[in-house]
This record gives C-alpha cells, structure tokens and sequence, in this order.
C-alpha cells in the first residue's frame, strides 16, 4: 500500500496542515458535489469498469502482440501519457530489445515536428503495423494531422480493407469526427467515458489498450487501483492522498513555496512524472494560482538540478517516490587490487547504496531549507503502478477543490487553440 511520510515537511510548518479542509474536499469528491461533478467517474472506476470491454480489450491487445511488429499510439497529452508511463514503468521497451515477443509501441501525435513523423514513417516501412488512434473528438489538431499521415501510409501500404483492419479508435461512445470515420471505414472502436476527463484516463481504454498491447499484467494494475481506492476513500487521516492533499497545500499556503519537485529514482520512472506533471498543472494551474510541478531524476539530476535545489531560491518543495523493495538487486563486488578504491562498499546492494544517497540527499535539501514530502511504494511492480495512478489521482482532486477551482477543466488550454487556428487561416 502506498505510505507517506510528512516529518520532514510538518516541521517548516507553524501550524497543522488543514485536514478539515481536506476532509470537506474528499466529501465533495465523493459527494459529487463539487464543480467539475460530471467528470468524477475515475472515483469509482477500479470497482465498476466494463467488464466485457475490458476483455476485449486484452483480446485485440493479444492480436496486436501476435501479428505487429509496431504498435503506433495516437494520442497528446491524457491520451498517451499514462500509457507511456506505464509502458515505461514496467520497463517492457528493455524487455522487449531482452526477450523479444512484445511488439514496440511507438507514440505521435503529440506535437508538430516533421522530423519526427518522417523518421516514424521511415521506420514503420517493412513492418507489420497496427495504429491505435486515441482522440474523444477526433479534432485535436495534433493528433489529427498525425492521423491523416499514418492513415494514408497506412491504406498506401495495406489497402483501403486491410488499413481498416489495423487501426483501432477509442474515442466518444456515439458522437464525434473520430467516431464518424470509423464507423464509415469500419475501424474497431473502444470507448472514452463521457463522466472522464483525459489526464485521470489512465485506467480506461485509453490507456488499458496500449499497456496491454505491450504485454502487461492489466488486471494486476486494476487491482492496484482497487486496493488503493478503498483506502484512499476513507475521510480519516488513514488516508495518504489526503494527507499528501493538505500537506502540500499547507506548504504552498503557509510557506508560499510554489513549485513541487518529484523526485524519481530512476529513467523507468521519468514518464509517470510527466503523467503526473500533467495531472496536477491542468487540474491547479487556474485563477493565478497553483503549485508548478517540476520533477527530477535521482541520483543523476543532484549532479545538475541538485544544485539550484541545495542552493537556489528558496521557492520550493520536494515530493520524493520511493520504492521499499527492488524486483531485482546487484551486489558490488570486491576486486583484488582496489583500483578504483570501492572495496568499502563491497558487498552492498545497489538499491542499499541508492538508500544512502537519498537519505544524504534528503537531509541535505531539509537542512537548505526544502520542505520533503516522502512518498512510498511497495515495488515497481504492475500492482503498485495501479496504485500510484489512482492515489495521485484521489489526491489531486482533493487538493484541487481545498484551493478552490475546479480541478476537472482546463480553459487556458484553449487559448492558445484559438490564435493558432486563427494564423492558419481556419
């Protein structure tokens, strides 16, 4: 279960965090409310999820992992970014170049550059491709245009019939430009919930499909969520994600630090940290106000970004995700000769030599000035990716609705959209 450890930050604190505030927030989480309510269908996911879609789900993932070498992802922010931390989490791209028997997934549509699309068609030549279109609408521009592309290499390659076969849309249930297309083109489709909104996605077709596809245990990350959901319901201080809620609003209230650095432990995790940069900028950023997420690799990021933390303005606090165990453990070894003069941590595991830096780390940002929050899982297995993504995402809506906006919209979005379509001439 997920545990969080809040010593090292109560005690730049002059008062109590306010968990009567929180508490009032997950009432009105559970309550429905709030506004943003009919975006709330996240809460209770990981209990009443389709069944029967979920099955065909890993039934089209089976098919995709036994005739693609590629599978492309189509999708821009909430639309890829919790399958990609997923993916990446699991480690299954270094599986996959180990062990072979998992298609690569590839990801576009989340920006505008033609190099990158160019080298993604060049690469898909002579494979056996699936696409996996990812868009409520199906008019988001970045993914659209990559659509267009992918869909005629796709009919150029394979045939009109054949393309069909291949590309698999989740999107809106009934409605939509997407839903259009594939309905005349005989696409497959999976569904986005309508009470769902992109970034709390994750545990959906949106992001199920793909993970699956790479050959993971999704049933193990919906069991996580579930377990994880039933604490992180409870209004009491049992609860972690209210906890870390007010915690962190207290810090940003009190203490006016501004931005939250999470700090991950490893490359495998750099995308869940993007996942959930992603969670909290879209849902807190409104009004002028808001915490800027930020996130940091460790140990490799104390050799640059260390610094500026250690010694830098004094406008942030830090948010570490640690793991209690290592699925796999090398031990230094003793040489004959001490050359490298390493002997005196022969014997020790790396995850131990890990724990020493970040507790030297720790105390070194705690005596600088940097209030830590810690928060920890069990391992870095599928059950605990569940875990995280749910309690992340409990603890964002709490934390949204104590400051006061709703944590489900993203208006400023939409103004960048409306200059540049204007400049396009649309």
């Amino acid at each position: 279960m997920i545990k969080i450890n809040c010593e090292h930050a109560l005690g730049f604190l002059n008062r109590e965090p306010d968990f009567n505030s929180a508490k009032g927030a997950l009432d009105t989480l559970l309550t429905g409310s709030g506004v943003g309510s009919d975006f709330l269908g996240w809460v209770d996911l990981p209990f009443n999820y389709d069944k029967d879609e979920f099955n065909a789900i890993k039934a089209c993932a089976k098919e995709i992992r036994e005739n693609a070498d590629i599978l492309v992802v189509v999708g821009v922010g909430g639309s890829y970014l919790g399958a990609r931390a997923a993916i990446e989490f699991l480690r299954q791209p270094q599986l996959r170049e180990l062990k072979g028997g998992y298609p690569r997934i590839a990801f576009t549509g989340n920006g505008l550059n033609s190099e990158e699309m160019h080298l993604l068609i060049e690469l898909l030549r002579g494979k056996s491709v699936y696409v996996n279109v990812i868009s409520k609408s199906g008019t988001t521009f970045e993914p659209a245009i990559a659509f267009r592309l992918l869909r005629n290499y796709m009919e150029e390659t394979y045939g009109k019939e054949e393309a069909a076969r291949r590309i698999i849309c989740t999107t809106d249930k009934e409605k939509g430009t997407l839903k259009n297309l594939a309905d005349v083109e005989g696409y497959r489709t999976f569904v986005v919930p309508d009470d769902i909104g992109g970034r709390y996605s994750v545990l959906t077709p949106v992001g199920l499909l793909p993970i699956a596809a790479s050959g993971m245990d999704i049933d193990a990350i919906m069991q996580g969520a579930k377990d994880c959901a039933e604490i992180c319901k409870k209004n009491s201080l049992d609860n972690p994600a209210l906890i870390y809620a007010a915690t962190r609003q207290a810090i940003y209230n009190d203490l006016d630090k501004k931005i939250e650095i999470l700090s991950c432990p490893a490359e495998t995790t750099r995308f869940l940290s993007e996942w959930w940069k992603q969670l909290f900028a879209e849902s807190e950023g409104k009004d002028g106000r808001g915490i800027l997420p930020a996130s940091c690799i460790y140990t490799k990021d104390l050799h640059s970004l260390g610094q500026y933390i250690q010694d830098g303005e004094r406008i942030m606090f830090e948010t570490w995700l640690l793991f209690e165990n290592p699925l796999t453990n090398l031990v230094v070894p003793a040489t004959d000769d001490n050359a490298d003069g390493l002997n005196y941590i022969a014997g020790k595991s790396l995850f131990d030599i890990y724990d020493c830096a970040k507790k030297g780390a720790l105390e070194a940002h705690v005596t600088g000035g940097v209030p830590c929050i810690e928060i920890s899982a069990k391992d870095q297995s599928a059950h605990s990716l569940g875990e995280l993504f749910y309690f992340f995402e409990m603890a964002c809506g709490i934390s949204g609705y104590m400051q006061g906006i709703n944590p489900f919209d993203q208006p400023g979005v939409e103004e960048y959209k409306k200059n540049m379509f204007r400049l396009l001439g649309k």
